[in-house]
Order: structure tokens, then sequence, then C-alpha cells
């Protein structure tokens, strides 16, 4: 039985519109279990990312607990979630939000300097080492407006992992690249799963969700379907990709 790292219980969430509520979120009971590569689905307006920053903390539930590390997110103060998203928690988005006139060596080592859990010696070292292991480190001392998109990326996926995350959170994350450079962002992120990093991604493309052990999809706010599968292998690919279509096509996807 896997340990939940973090867990929801009936979670809301709702938006005032012209003069009454647009209900996102409705009573939402989820698991997210340590070390797995949960992908959450849905049509476009399903809530599938509001869900997302729900979970996180990065927005605050309108109702409902989500309890990490025996505490609940919904009722932290701001400097409580702050200190969480630096430091439990990873963020990945679509757009990469790379600071301009930082190196890409530098995005990545900040946060681990502001995090203040390991001295300036560790964070370098641990900066260089996610350089190379995202393959970045021949443009270490490039600014993002000199190096491709993809390369932005693998730069914000080694920012969102330098304090070693207990959960890394990623929105659409291939959603702006190209094949290859979408192919190399996932490729990253199974191989930091299957070294035990759990992570929670929002995404429509199933060529993404090939790479999770465990799929949600959400309609209207509710999770309507589940779907597990065995580890990534991607000499299963095809086969593991016609049986997630087939399960989407049973959800009228």
């Amino acid at each position: 039985m896997k340990d939940a790292v973090l867990s929801a219980k009936g979670l809301c969430k709702s938006f005032a519109h012209e003069g009454g509520q647009v209900h996102v979120l409705s009573n939402v009971d989820i698991d997210i279990y340590e070390g797995d590569f949960t992908v959450i689905m849905g049509a476009s307006g399903s809530g599938k990312s509001t869900m997302l920053y729900s979970l996180s903390g990065m927005d605050r539930a309108t109702s409902g607990e989500v309890i990490y590390n025996g505490k609940d997110i919904v009722k932290m103060k701001e400097k409580e979630l702050s200190e969480l998203r630096h430091g439990d928690f990873g963020f990945i988005f679509q757009q990469m939000h790379l600071v301009s006139n930082l190196t890409l060596f530098e995005n990545i080592a900040v946060p681990g300097y502001l995090n203040k859990s390991k001295s300036a010696d560790e964070v370098k070292a641990r900066t260089d080492m996610l350089l190379e292991k995202m393959n970045i480190d021949g443009v270490k001392t490039h600014l993002p407006s000199q190096v491709s998109g993809g390369e932005q990326q693998r730069c914000a996926i080694a920012r969102a992992v330098i304090n070693e995350p207990k959960l890394l959170f990623a929105d659409e994350p291939t959603g702006a690249l190209n094949k290859k450079n979408t192919i190399d962002v996932l490729d990253l992120l199974t191989s930091l799963n299957n070294e035990g990093q759990s992570i929670l991604m929002v995404t429509h493309d199933v060529r993404a969700a090939l790479r999770a052990n465990r799929i949600l999809y959400i309609e209207d706010g509710k999770v309507i379907g589940e779907l597990t599968l065995p580890p990534y292998d991607r000499a299963d690919e095809k086969s593991r990709e016609t049986q997630i279509n087939s399960w989407l096509s049973s959800l009228e996807w």
C-alpha cells in the first residue's frame, strides 16, 4: 500500500461571476501517492488546472481540505504557503517564467540559495549536476533569450527540483514545445520519476499521459474516471497509447 503524499477531501472551488457563483471544483476527494507519476486529464474548462493550483496552494480552495504532512494547506497563512512552495513543492508551467536577466545557471541556483537548506557550495554542486542531467551545461552562462524553448523548459525543470521537492506539479509543461523538445522533456520527467520523484501533471496530450502510471479524468469539476498503468516502458508505448485512447473514448473525451 502506497503512502499518500497529498490528500484532498471535499475540495471545492468557486468563482464569482455576473452576480452568481461558478463552481469549478465540486467536492473532490483525491489522494496523490508517493512515487507516482499522476496525470490529470479532461476537456478544456473541466477544472483540471484549477485542481492543480488548489492542491498545490497556488490558489486557495473555497472549501474542503488539502492535507500535506499533517497540515491543511487550505488553512495555511501566506507565509506558510510561500515556504511550502519554495521547499517541499516544485512547479513547472507551460510558459517557463525564467528571469530574463539571469543566466540559466543563476535561474536554477537562486531558489536554492533562497531556500537556505543547503550551503552555497552544495547549491552550486547540485546546480551543476542538474545542468548536466538536463543536458544544458554547455549553455549555462547563456540568458534565456539566447537558448531554445526546449532548453528553457529543461532549465525550468532543473529550477523546480533544485530544492528536492516532495511533490512536483506540472501544468501542461510540453504545451509550447515542438515534438522533439516534448519528448526530451517527457524523458526527463520520466527519469526523475524513476528516481523516486512524485509528479502530478495536467495535460491534454495523450503522448504526455503515456508517461503516467495513474491517470485521473475530470469533468465538470469532478473526478469521474481513473486508470492505473504499469511504469512506462518505451517498448510498450503503442499498446499503452491504445489502452489510454480506448479508456478516454469510454469517457467520451
